[in-house]
């Protein structure tokens, strides 16, 4: 049984100018112990697909359609109370800015047990030792010292790892991390997700990441999903899909990553903009930026294609396998 199912999903948000649909029609699931990669450019709809998952769709926004299975269990619209229980239990995430997640004014102690006594019935004295155990988990130094400093007088990246102690401490069986590396050195962002990798892997914890990064993805992830315009466009096996693309959006975003291009020649780019979700275009929503284009694109959706490994693609013009 997968750990999480997202079947069909949609999510419209009330706008000025009418409903926008941000994401449409999305599915993907991830198994236990599985690592999967959502990836896409800013606006493709990876965060509100993370976000719908955990329930935290807030009005002017609102799951449209679909089903969100956690170990089988439909929890889309299970009301308030149901998902917070759920929620830093069962399914966890963790943020791109780890500000977001920990609260400025109190200590770190303070937060990490107030997590742990949220879902558990716990001496104060053993809430403190498992948040020892935690920040020790994540690769924090002197944890007992520690445990007592604010989140200022933490660096990003130290930081980024009591955001994802407090995600882990319940061991999930399911952590969805939006970017949380973005913003930090590559070293300590390599450390990070090796730690992640480990930790969920030890854990049995079936992790979503989502990012515009594909080499992370490349060295992490088991399977990927590619996102465009509040839609996947391609799924399949890291391999599949990073050794021969099939989408051109795909391949376009493996060209533009910076290690291969050739030094002192422009970066490859996919031309033209991702389009506004107000104002879709029609058909295929890549059409006007595809490079295979034909009349059938900008006047019918892309039909869904299958194959027998797995593997998923929306495209009129599917580029041939190498």
């Amino acid at each position: 049984m997968p750990a999480l199912s997202v079947e069909n999903l949609s999510v419209t948000f009330k706008t000025r100018k009418g409903l926008v649909t941000a994401i449409n029609d999305v599915s993907f699931h991830v198994n236990p112990g599985e690592v999967l990669g959502v990836v896409g450019e800013s606006g493709s709809g990876k965060s509100v697909t993370g976000l719908a998952a955990m329930g935290l769709i807030d009005p002017p926004g609102r799951i449209s359609g679909g089903r969100v299975a956690l170990e089988g269990r439909d929890i889309a619209g299970i009301g308030d109370k149901a998902m917070r229980g759920l929620r830093g239990s069962r399914i966890a995430m963790i943020f791109q800015d780890p500000i977001s997640t920990l609260n400025p004014v109190l200590r770190i102690d303070t937060q990490i047990m107030e997590a742990i006594t949220a879902h558990e019935k716990i001496s104060p004295a053993a809430a403190r030792v498992r948040a020892i155990e935690a920040l020790r988990a994540v690769g924090i130094p002197s944890p007992e010292s520690r445990l007592e400093a604010y989140p200022h007088q933490f660096s990003g990246g130290m930081r980024q790892r009591v955001a994802i102690a407090i995600a882990l401490l319940h061991r999930p069986a399911v952590l969805i991390a939006d970017e949380p590396t973005t913003a930090l050195d590559v070293t300590i962002q390599a450390q990070i997700l090796g730690e992640v990798q480990k930790l969920a892997a030890e854990n049995g914890t079936a992790l979503v990441w989502i990012t515009h990064d594909l080499s992370v993805v490349a060295g992490l992830a088991d399977r990927i999903a590619v996102m465009y315009a509040g839609r996947i466009v391609e799924s399949g096996t890291v391999a599949e899909v990073l050794t021969a693309p099939r989408h051109h959006y795909t391949a376009g975003l493996i060209a533009s990553v910076p290690s291969r291009n050739r030094r002192g020649q422009p970066l490859a780019q996919i031309p033209g903009s991702t389009p506004n979700l107000a104002n879709m275009p029609s058909g295929c929503a890549f059409h006007p930026r595809c490079p295979a284009k034909t009349e059938i694109c900008s006047a019918e959706l892309p039909p869904i294609l299958h194959d027998p490994s797995g593997r998923f693609l929306r495209c009129h013009h599917p580029r041939q396998e190498a």
